[in-house]
């Protein structure tokens, strides 16, 4: 799942440790999550958005057409 984790967590100024200690979660899993490895809970995405101060169609959002694309290959 592509998203845009990394560049909301770097525009909120926090590491990847930071992140990951703030809503109680590894730092290998934040750097799992923005390299799309890992698909986060809605639960998680929403703790990221809390923490980032940012909307969950800002970091998760995916074009429908782009997901029926990847499912049809």
């Amino acid at each position: 799942m592509r998203n845009n984790v990394k560049v909301a967590r770097v525009k909120a100024g926090l590491t990847q440790q930071q992140l990951a200690d703030c809503i109680g979660i590894t730092r290998q899993t934040v750097s799992l999550i923005e390299k799309g490895k890992y698909n986060p809970s809605l639960k998680l995405c929403l703790q990221i958005c809390y923490a980032v101060n940012a909307k969950l169609d800002e970091i998760f959002w995916v074009d429908q057409e782009a997901f029926y694309e990847k499912d049809n290959r």
